[in-house]
């Protein structure tokens, strides 16, 4: 059963059990805000779903506590980090910040990270580029994994290699976040643990035949993910795969030719700034025109209306702020485990 609970409560809770796990503080609030954005924006295998796997990875020392990244190079307009198995929210979430100030004045700024941890949903940091009037795009990669099959392959090579953008408009900004694979690893693990089906043939299993069963990513003989486009047209989801590979293991000199076992989140990250370029009262004046025509299109069903990526995200966080923010079942078990072990008290749903 699905319940609500307060901002606030999440917010201090989550902030506790990375405490008292030995997180440094002033990360501890960074990897919450991340989190509980995720679930904020409705994508809920992303959000505090994560916060478990997280913990244990502290514990057992696979995410690193304190420090800071290593410089590799840095110049005004792009700059490369070594993430030292710092969490990869965190590290995000800071070169952001860094991108978005030297935008300001380079009109635009990209940052590499190398050798992070996970970092969670990429949709999360994109409202602290858009707010600010400028344009993010995020690609993330994880080496230690090889779960989506290239096209024409019946075997895993890549992962689902996200891809995030955002922009400003007049009003709502769009908030792209889409998987170069039809499915990700978080949704296929969610439906194997309730033992349910995948809602449509997004898996191929080891003989290369379309699947809804997301057990044969675990079993003896490996099936993969399919990337977008799936058996007919995959091969524009495996050149979207193929190019996050290039610009978050190629630009950082990371990835798979290292062999990387532990959990990474490989990070290319850019903020434009309008301003510097065409002036944002141009950019706005574009990106409303091509808003408004899409949603003047004739819907193909009058009862759903084009929507625009990212918008229905920004309501629902709005709404949840306002009256609490709805968790998938699973979550909330997996934290009291560790709340109980730790001895913190878990926060109460909302009546």
């Amino acid at each position: 059963m699905r319940r609500r609970y307060t901002y606030k409560a999440l917010k201090a809770f989550a902030i506790s059990l990375l405490n008292r796990s030995g997180m440094d503080p002033n990360k501890s609030v960074i990897i919450a805000d991340v989190l509980i954005e995720g679930d904020l924006l409705g994508h809920d295998t992303h959000g505090l779903q994560l916060l478990a796997p997280y913990l244990s990875d502290i514990k057992s020392g696979a995410m690193a506590t304190t420090g800071e990244p290593d410089i590799i190079s840095d110049l005004p307009a792009a700059v490369a980090w070594n993430g030292k198995r710092l969490p990869g929210t965190w590290l995000t979430s800071t070169a952001m910040d860094l991108a978005v100030t030297r935008a300001k004045t380079c009109g635009t700024c990209t940052v590499t990270i190398a050798g992070g941890h996970h970092i969670a949903c990429l949709a999360a940091y994109l409202l602290r580029a858009t707010e600010k009037n400028m344009v993010a795009i995020i690609m993330s990669s994880a080496p230690e994994n090889k779960s989506v099959a290239p096209f024409g392959g019946k075997t895993g090579a890549l992962t689902p290699n996200p891809i995030a953008a955002g922009w400003p408009t007049d009003d709502l900004p769009v908030l792209i976040d889409v998987s170069t694979s039809i499915t990700t690893n978080g949704m296929v693990t969610r439906a194997g643990q309730a033992k349910e089906k995948l809602a449509g043939p997004w898996l191929i299993d080891h003989n290369g035949k379309p699947t809804n069963d997301p057990n044969v990513i675990k079993s003896d003989k490996k099936g993969a993910l399919l990337p977008v486009g799936g058996l007919n047209y995959g091969h524009k989801g495996f050149a979207l795969g193929l190019m996050v590979e290039a610009l978050t293991q190629g630009l950082t000199g990371h990835g798979r030719a290292d062999n990387v076992t532990e959990w990474t989140g490989e990070v290319f990250l850019q903020v434009l700034n309008p301003d510097l370029f065409g002036g944002i009262n141009q950019f706005t004046r574009q990106t409303n025109w091509i808003k408004d025509a899409c949603l003047n299109s004739e819907p193909i069903d009058p009862r759903n209306p084009v929507r625009i990526p990212g918008q229905e995200g920004i309501k629902k966080r709005q709404h949840q702020l306002l009256h609490g923010i709805m968790l998938h079942p699973s979550i909330m078990p997996a934290l009291n485990q560790w709340a109980s072990d730790i001895g913190i008290q878990a926060p109460k749903p909302i009546e």
